[in-house]
């Protein structure tokens, strides 16, 4: 039987994936629902020796890539286009340059920012991730070094210095 309270315990760092993947709020919500249900409903599936982190990253992942070949079809405009950065209330300047740098992630193309949110901001291993996206370690090494070097460009251009925000 699933533990409810692991899965709670998932929540937010499910929320920030499916930002990362959907790049809208309300998308990345659905998502998470989405994601939940299908956890609940697959858990007797679950193999033991799968972190129950990377399971749910995995199983939302597969869960957008359907969604966007499903709306592909369909002739909509695929949900990647659709989405605004989240915004975040401005109101200290960490948040606004925290938010500059999410813009800016957000921007990034899908498999450089998926690779990024993963590594950089979920914690997961070089390896995790490539198992997760199925894909070779250095396949993930190489997407992060481009993604933060094309951070690193736009952070040139706006002429911002980023710092550390703990």
């Amino acid at each position: 039987m699933p533990s409810r309270d692991a899965l709670a315990r998932e929540a937010d760092a499910m929320k920030r994936f499916a930002i990362a993947l959907t790049r809208d709020v309300d998308f990345a919500v659905d998502l998470v629902q989405d994601c939940m249900e299908r956890a609940l409903n697959k858990w007797t599936l679950r193999r033991s020796g799968v972190p129950l982190r990377a399971w749910l990253f995995s199983m939302m992942r597969n869960l957008h890539i359907d969604g966007w070949r499903r709306a592909r079809r369909s002739r909509e405009e695929p949900l990647d286009s659709l989405a605004n950065p989240p915004e975040l209330p401005a109101s200290q300047e960490d948040h606004a340059e925290l938010n500059a740098l999410l813009a800016r992630v957000l921007t990034l193309p899908e498999e450089q920012r998926v690779a990024l949110v993963l590594v950089a901001v979920e914690g997961f291993t070089y390896r995790e991730a490539a198992r997760m996206l199925g894909v070779a370690e250095g396949t993930i090494m190489s997407r992060i070094s481009r993604a933060r070097q094309k951070l690193r460009e736009m952070h040139d251009r706006t002429g911002q210095r980023l710092r550390s925000v703990k």
